[in-house]
Parts: C-alpha cells; sequence; structure tokens
C-alpha cells in the first residue's frame, strides 16, 4: 500500500477494519455477532434508549436486522463471552480480555481508594457488600439495597452510599457484571463471573497497552498516535507512542501519511495496520450510533469524513440544532448526513423527529436511507413510520416513504 494516502483513502481503509467493507448476510447469527465483535474489540454502553441501546445498534450498521436476543445471550448468560468493564468507558470486551484492563483497575484503585478517599471513608460498606455477594451471589442493587437496610443497626445507610462502594468495587475489578434485568446492572463477585484462568492470568502494564495499541490500529486501520489512544482511552502517551515504535519494529505497522491530516500546519504522523485493506469503493449504507468506533472520538471524524458532531441531549430544546440525539448516516464511505429516530413503542411508530444532510450528498441518498429507516423499523418491531417536518432532509425522505404520515415538530 502506498505511503501516503488520500482522505477518500483513509476513509475506506478506515470502514474496510470496521467491517463495512463486506456486503451483510442474509441471517446473521452468533457467527456473525461474534466475528464483527472481533473487528471492534469493543461495544460502548449508553443509558440512552430513545431509539435502540447503544450497544445493539453498531452490529445492526454491520449487519443489519439481526435478532437482539441473540446478542443478550452473548452477553448475559451465566458464563457470559462478553463482560462490561471500563475499556473505552463503560463497555462490552470479550471476557478473555478481562486481565488486559487490570493496569486499569489499578489506577482507579489508586485514584479513589487513597486514603482520604471517600471509598477509604466507607471500607465498612464496602466489606459488607462484598460479604453479601459472597454468600448469596448476584444480586440487584435493590435487594442489596432492602438487606443493607434491614442489617443495620442505628441510621439506615444512604442508598447513594451502597450504590457508590458498589460501583467503586466494579471499578477495582472486585465486582463484574452478571448481567442486566432490563438495564439494570446484576452485581456479583468477580470470579463469580469470569472463569479462574482469565482472573489467574495478570498482563504486565507495557505488555496490556502494547496489545490494546495493536488492537485499536487494526480496528482504525490507519490511524493517528491519538486516534489510537482514544479508542481504548489510554491517557499514557509515552506509552502509547512506545508501544507504536515496537510494533512498527515487529513489522505490524508502518508509518504513513494521510494528506490533509496535520498538527500545528506540519503533516501528522500516522500508522498503516499491516492487515488494512484499501477496497476501490465501499457502497455501505448505515445509520450510526453516535459511540460507534467510526465516529466516537469527533476528532477523527471531523478528519475523516469533514463532519463536526455533538450529542444535544443536555442541551436545551430551543437551541437543539440537529435534534435530541442525532445519528450519523453513512452512504458509500462519506458521512452525508445526520437522522434523529425515537421508537414510538405506544404506537408501534418509528419517529424521524429530524433528518439533514450534510455535503456531499448523493441523488440517490434518501431512497438509501429510506430503506435503511424501513430496515430499522421492522428490526425495531415497529409497524408504522412518521416523518417530521424539521430538516432539510425530511421532505426528500417523506417523497421516498410514501407509507410514512407527517408530523409536526420544530423543536425536540
Amino acid at each position: 500500500m502506498k505511503d501516503t494516502l488520500s482522505i477518500p483513502e483513509a476513509r475506506r481503509v478506515t470502514l474496510a477494519a470496521q467491517g463495512f467493507g463486506q456486503p451483510r448476510p442474509s441471517a446473521p447469527g452468533t457467527r456473525q455477532l461474534n466475528l464483527a465483535m472481533a473487528r471492534m474489540g469493543t461495544l460502548q454502553i449508553d443509558s440512552v434508549n430513545v431509539f435502540a441501546r447503544s450497544h445493539y445498534v453498531p452490529l445492526f450498521s454491520r449487519l443489519g436486522a439481526y435478532d437482539t436476543a441473540t446478542l443478550d445471550r452473548l452477553l448475559f448468560s451465566r458464563r457470559p463471552a462478553y463482560v462490561e468493564s471500563w475499556a473505552h468507558v463503560a463497555a462490552f470486551i470479550p471476557a478473555a480480555d478481562w486481565s488486559l484492563f487490570q493496569f486499569r483497575r489499578d489506577d482507579l484503585r489508586a485514584r479513589y481508594a487513597k486514603p482520604g478517599s471517600w471509598f477509604d471513608g466507607h471500607r465498612d460498606i464496602a466489606e459488607w457488600v462484598l460479604a453479601e455477594l459472597a454468600r448469596r451471589g448476584p444480586l440487584r442493587p435493590a435487594e442489596i439495597d432492602h438487606d443493607a437496610k434491614r442489617a443495620r443497626r442505628g441510621p439506615w445507610w444512604d442508598w447513594d452510599v451502597v450504590k457508590n462502594a458498589l460501583e467503586h468495587l466494579f471499578l477495582f475489578g472486585e465486582v463484574a457484571i452478571a448481567g442486566r434485568r432490563g438495564f439494570e446492572r446484576r452485581y456479583a463477585l468477580a470470579e463469580q463471573v469470569l472463569p479462574a484462568d482469565v482472573l489467574d492470568r495478570p498482563v504486565p502494564r507495557a505488555e496490556a497497552i502494547r496489545e490494546l495499541v495493536r488492537r485499536a490500529a487494526r480496528a482504525s486501520g490507519v490511524a493517528t498516535a491519538s486516534d489510537i489512544a482514544d479508542y481504548w482511552r489510554i491517557k499514557d502517551r509515552a506509552a502509547v507512542l512506545s508501544s507504536l515504535h515496537d510494533l512498527v519494529d515487529a513489522g505490524e505497522l508502518r508509518p504513513v501519511t494521510v494528506a490533509g491530516w496535520s498538527v500545528a500546519g506540519r503533516p501528522a504522523q500516522a500508522w498503516l495496520h499491516r492487515d488494512a485493506t484499501l477496497p476501490r469503493r465501499i457502497d455501505a449504507t448505515a445509520i450510526l450510533t453516535p459511540f460507534d468506533p467510526v465516529v466516537w472520538f469527533r476528532d477523527r471524524a471531523a478528519r475523516l469524513f469533514d463532519f463536526d458532531y455533538r450529542i444535544e441531549i443536555y442541551t436545551p430544546a430551543p437551541k437543539r440544532r440537529f435534534g435530541y440525539y442525532s445519528l450519523p448516516v453513512l452512504i458509500g464511505d462519506d458521512i452525508v448526513g445526520r437522522v434523529d429516530l425515537k421508537a414510538d413503542r405506544a404506537s408501534s411508530t418509528l419517529l424521524v423527529q429530524s433528518a439533514w444532510w450534510e455535503h456531499g450528498v448523493g441523488a440517490d441518498a434518501a431512497a438509501r436511507l429510506a430503506d435503511e429507516i424501513r430496515l430499522a423499523a421492522s428490526w425495531q418491531g415497529l409497524s408504522s413510520l412518521s416523518v417530521s417536518h424539521w430538516g432539510d432532509a425530511t421532505d426528500d425522505l417523506a417523497d421516498t416513504l410514501p407509507e410514512a404520515r407527517r408530523h409536526d415538530l420544530t423543536r425536540r
């Protein structure tokens, strides 16, 4: 592959590395889910559930309409294939990768359990919670809260104290997540969730960071050091750069330049993974979650797609520019729009709250996005569609979705 890539070439390398360079399978099942997960390495978790839980969407973007119950079995079985960890923030990772993040748990313990910290002042409740989990097995927070109030003599422990203790223990790796009911976590001792051979296989810090850098580079295709560090939110830049140099020496990465990528007016150094491919074209159509690896690092999204993105859920409604939770729209090898979707379960309707085009939108974009919206509605078990009047793409969508009704929405 060339030593200098254009931005469109870098986009195609990236999208191919993320699984968008191949047709969607006709009937995606466990094998396809595992392959997609192997490419990404992680699924970020987010509590917003306007259209669908965020961890479900990247797999829909790549595979199409799959059965989410199949993914749930992988994530939430008694000995799951994937577990929750603080990876790229809160995320699912392969259970076998648990030890790769021990250095992060050690850092979090050093930060949050030092003398004088909140945790240091509440070790009694933390020890009681651990004893309850050891005695009773995985528990929902409400079950722990109820028994804490009964067991405590004198003033009750406040629920926030119980919950904070659980969250600290999760960050430190003493507690793991043994599935969820809805979005409510079930907490357990780590050994109640993870096999002994995973827990008993410590990975030294430098080795773990090098492996995570390797995986981030492979998942990115071509990337700067900042892109690679952000994939796992590794703040030790010196360790990231050292790992990159080691991987170059090992022949796994190659320094390249992407025309137009610069730092302080100078060409930015980028690295190309040896498994990266440069397809002649990418012909994807996908609606992305804001927490998809393709766009989750906003600086990278701006460099690759000239796409300026921010989540507006915390922006007051009158000041929102694009909508409450707009989702990037990928068509071909570019992000050409954004669409704010809401699953209205009561009326079994997928609402297009707003829709907007970006630069470079093609003549077939409306028809392709309309087909993807139909597929999204079917995947979510919704029987009808409705398109608002807010956004410069809504009329185009309404014209290509004759079955959809229109509704008024100026701001949400």
